[in-house]
């Protein structure tokens, strides 16, 4: 029987309205800085980016007293606000329901390799924390009758420690922090785009010291790009991941993330290697991840060529009708393409399927009003034919109804309704979809308090590399949340952030020189063209099938590119159009630096795992499809050895610098003795402060 849930409640979970803001306060004073009329603001912290992971750490600082404020290229405009799937995922502390092991949670964080074991710890104590207190701010977790919190199993996590409030699950975590951050009254300047990391200092005395921004409300006579100061003594990196850096790319549009500043700054940036990708419908419509119920109800895929023709392609790579319904169901939780998984016909065979689609033109869909037709010469499709562990789902799910739209209405009402909200009704046509990219994993280096390689300048959420190769669905979202919280603790107990400097920058005056030298509206180098070239290298040399000469060749054209902006600049028509000329010389630059990373790893004997399979001739790996061996795809395996390692990148002049260092480790025989080691919470040695 299905369950027929109120209009209004699907309403509230799919529509979330988002607090207004206060006004902005206005600058402190103006400086002339090369020649341009600058404004000043000043800030004990200054965090970039307004999404959960930002706004959590902006709270926790209000809450213990420091001067913050937040800056926001487009408030609810980023990936926490705006992306989601079907029942949105929150990673939280649960082992198969037998109490909250964060031993053996961190272990499942960190299952993937290159990620340092002591971070996953820090994230599975952490988890239970941020849960609790995202609940207090409002957060509606399904709960039982008896209050325990509602769960199921997600990609990498074999013991269901996933929750929901629905597809909308970080846009309603955006707006429980919103509210309360504009409660605290935390300043918010919006619609103001960070363009460059400004630090003062030598060695290990260099720190961060400020903000360049792009500013449209600050365009004058005397400063026609809108160009301002923002002076700090902490800043908070949030801006999310590079979005943008490929074509084939499920984040909302507009998301450049921090990576292309952090690097021109000087900061260490690790794990550039590792992404997810995964099927999701395209960002020219509405994007949005098709995992979970929207696979788990088992629609029926199929690909149309340029003249019409309908092709039901997934049946010339499974045997048997049984084997290709259940990994379309299988997506549901193993939804990112994972290079093991195209062997022994898994489910990431769906995607390299998919990906081959639309190389050869075609367009993919799947259709919710029809079950999946059979293998050629195989019995048809039938809920009485398919795997145990399917069969088993479905079977607790009560999902037994004769069509895909049924039981997807049966599972997850939202899922349909959050479409029709986008003017797309897969209750009624076909979805169009495809492989596309759907989060940075690496990001920039950071420690167990999330300070980076710069003094002064910390990284939350996606900014952040924490994540290793793979990691459990929805953990970016806890991490972000518990990293949120201990960066505002260490920064609180820096006692740095109390109150906004007051002192001129030195720097400023050479950096705004250097963001003017970029901007030529003469060069032929145009945004648009800069976007094409870089988007379409990544997603076609860099993607989830990528090969050794594709990726050389990739990155010696994104070396030409870089040297061609340095030389000629980019080009712009009006003002308006200054913000993004700069951020796409930061993305050609992230472009290189993740390039350089992959080229590395793979000349090094690197193999094919979570982001990518690395395609090789002499590959020990060779998928199999029923039409026999993809020997184009044959792929390297994994070495072992990489997972207890990272790579690092930083830019030297105008090099990329790429090394290896070791995961830090984490003892689990270590335990704590509270007479022992309450004095060190007491005086604040946990903090490690020394350094900070």
């Amino acid at each position: 029987m299905t369950i027929d849930v109120p209009q209004d409640i699907l309403d509230a979970l799919t529509d979330v309205d988002m607090p207004r803001l206060s006004p902005e306060a206005a600058a402190s004073e103006t400086v002339r800085l090369a020649g341009i009329d600058v404004p000043v603001y000043r800030a004990g912290c200054v965090v970039v980016g307004s999404g959960a992971a930002g706004l959590r750490a902006a709270v926790e600082m209000k809450r213990r007293g420091d001067d913050v404020v937040i800056m926001s290229q487009s408030a609810w405009g980023g990936t926490s606000a705006c992306s989601g799937s079907d029942k949105q995922t929150l990673h939280t502390a649960n082992t198969a329901d037998q109490g909250d092991n964060f031993k053996a949670m961190a272990r499942a964080i960190r299952a993937g390799g290159a990620m340092d074991e002591d971070t996953a710890y820090v994230e599975a104590v952490g988890s239970a924390r941020m849960m609790a207190s995202l609940q207090y701010l409002g957060l509606p977790l399904p709960q039982d009758p008896l209050g325990g919190t509602l769960r199921y199993q997600t990609d990498h996590d074999e013991v269901g420690r996933a929750t929901s409030c629905g597809p909308r699950t970080s846009r309603l975590m955006v707006k429980v922090l919103a509210d309360e951050a504009i409660r605290l009254a935390v300043p918010f300047f919006n619609h103001t785009t960070a363009v460059k990391i400004l630090a003062e200092g030598e060695g290990p005395q260099r720190r961060v010291v400020g903000v360049l921004v792009i500013r449209a409300s600050d365009r004058t006579n005397g400063n026609p790009f809108g160009l301002a100061l923002f002076a700090c003594n902490v800043l908070v990196l949030a801006a999310g991941g590079p979005g943008e850096l490929y074509r084939d790319s499920v984040y909302p549009n507009g998301c450049f993330g921090s990576l292309g500043s952090a690097l021109d700054a000087g900061i260490d940036l690790v794990n550039l290697t590792e992404s997810q990708f995964g099927i999701g419908t395209r960002r020219e419509g509405f994007p949005w991840n098709l995992s979970g119920t929207y696979v788990q109800a088992i629609p029926h895929i199929y690909s149309l060529d340029a003249g019409g023709n309908e092709h039901h392609f997934l049946a010339q790579y499974y045997r048997t009708t049984q084997e290709m319904a259940s990994n379309v169901f299988r997506k549901g939780y193993q939804w990112p393409f994972h290079s093991t998984r195209m062997l022994d016909f898994g489910s990431s065979l769906v995607d390299l399927a998919i990906f081959r689609e639309n190389a050869a033109g075609r367009r993919v869909f799947m259709d919710f009003n029809r079950n999946p037709l059979p293998v050629p010469g195989d019995l048809p499709f039938g809920l009485d034919r398919l795997d145990d562990d399917v069969t088993q789902y479905l079977g607790k799910a009560g999902a037994a109804q004769g069509m895909p739209i049924e039981r997807l209405r049966h599972m997850n009402p939202l899922a349909i309704e959050l479409y029709r909200r986008y003017k797309v009704d897969i209750a009624a046509e076909p979805l169009e979809f495809a492989v596309n990219n759907q989060h940075m994993n690496g990001g920039i280096m950071v420690d167990t308090w999330g300070r980076s390689s710069l003094a002064g300048c910390y990284a939350v959420g996606e900014a952040a590399g924490t994540h290793g190769v793979t990691r459990p669905g929805g953990a970016a979202l806890n991490a972000g949340q518990v990293f949120g919280t201990r960066v505002a603790e260490h920064i609180g107990a820096s006692g740095r952030a109390k109150t906004p400097p007051a002192g001129d920058i030195r720097a400023a005056e050479a950096s705004v020189g250097d963001l003017l030298a970029v901007l030529k509206p003469d060069s032929p180098l145009t945004v648009k063209a800069i976007r094409s070239d870089v988007q379409a290298r990544m997603s076609d040399q860099a993607g989830l099938i990528c090969d050794s000469f594709s990726v050389s060749e990739a990155l010696a054209k994104a070396r030409r590119l870089n040297a061609e902006i340095r030389e000629k600049g980019i080009a712009f028509e009006r003002a308006a159009e200054v913000g993004r000329a700069l951020q796409w010389q930061q993305m050609a630059l992230a472009s290189e630096a993740v390039l350089s990373a992959l080229d590395y790893f793979i000349r090094n004997g690197g193999g094919s795992r979570g982001a990518r399979a690395i395609c090789d001739a002499s590959g020990e790996s060779l998928p199999l499809a029923r039409s026999g061996p993809l020997e184009e795809f044959r792929f390297r395996k994994e070495k072992a050895a990489h997972r207890d390692e990272q790579i690092v990148v930083r830019l030297d002049g105008e090099t990329i610098a790429v090394s290896i260092r070791r995961n830090r480790k984490f003892d689990e025989t270590a335990k704590s003795f509270f007479e022992r080691d309450w004095p060190a919470w007491l005086t604040g040695r946990i903090y490690d402060l020394g350094t900070a």
